[in-house]
């Protein structure tokens, strides 16, 4: 018999990239970002890149199996007097970047919002962001009406870091497998917005999982409107309609009454019932 304890163990292990990944998938694919946007857009370009930057969950560690996408900021320079030729007229910037793909071999191009969406042909895709620097981590991101909003993640990740380093270098594990229960759940929760409730929810936190997910969906509902970290988005609850927050509310009283109904059977050795629970909350995936 396997204890839940080692159910949810083996779920974490099975959700989490390895290093082999890390190594292969996500930071391969951000190199070559750098080498298609470096030969791009050189140096002695009117639009020179300048760097890129690891950003989304592949940068706090929250990312899952399998891995889908992988969100890169792509930083360009202001030396040649870009800012100026763009700064009213952000799509034309955006559509620049996204020509700068077209007719590669390697990858197909769409667009997604305020980021150059690319496909690989072995699967999965990378978000690639464009943006200026403002300094002092602020930078602008294309704005879907031709104007720009500022952005900044790298302060946000360098929060999260800080939080997780708090509670104990336990919340990117308990993110992962939240994700998992929103991805299990008609993914009603944007990512950041779940990492940065997940962040605020606890003072404290230890390494049982089971325990640990009891509380969050228990106290979630008083934290769904958390502020941006980054200090530039505002409150990120705002793209939730009335519809989905209900929907939202309702499924987090759902998955805290079953995970106390599953630590309660676990507390009474009745492991298959406990996991039989766990697997409604988080997925199928879940070792039986």
């Amino acid at each position: 018999m396997t204890y839940t304890s080692q159910a949810m163990a083996q779920f974490v292990a099975d959700i989490s990239i390895t290093d082999y990944q890390k190594t292969s998938i996500v930071n391969a694919r951000k190199d070559r970002v750098v080498e298609n946007l470096t030969a791009a857009f050189p140096a002695t370009s009117d639009l020179p890149f300048s760097r890129a930057i690891l950003m989304g969950s592949a940068a706090k560690g929250t990312i899952v199996r399998p891995i889908d996408d992988i969100d890169v900021l792509a930083v360009f320079s202001n030396a040649n007097g870009a800012w100026n030729t763009y700064r009213y007229d952000s799509q034309a910037f955006l559509y620049r970047v996204r020509r700068a793909y077209n007719g590669l071999s390697t990858a197909q191009v769409g667009a997604r919002g305020q980021a150059v969406r690319i496909f690989f042909n072995n699967g999965g895709h990378v978000d690639v962001a464009p943006v200026f620097s403002h300094g002092n981590d602020v930078y602008g991101l294309p704005g879907g009406d031709g104007g720009w909003i500022n952005t900044a993640p790298t302060v946000a990740n360098a929060w999260f870091a800080q939080k997780h380093a708090e509670l104990g270098y336990n919340l990117a594990t308990l993110v992962r497998l939240l994700k998992k229960w929103n991805n299990a759940h008609s993914k009603r929760l944007r990512s950041f917005h779940l990492e940065t409730i997940a962040a605020r929810t606890f003072k404290t936190l230890g390494g049982n999982r089971q325990s640990a997910l009891a509380s969050f969906f228990e106290w979630a509902p008083s934290h769904l409107d958390v502020s941006d970290p980054g200090g530039q988005s505002g409150i990120l609850s705002g793209y939730l309609t009335w519809t989905a927050r209900q929907e939202v509310m309702q499924g987090l009283g759902s998955a805290a009454e079953r995970a106390r109904k599953a630590n309660e059977a676990e507390a009474r050795g009745d492991h298959d019932e406990a996991k039989r629970l766990w697997r409604i909350i988080l997925g199928s995936g879940f070792p039986n």
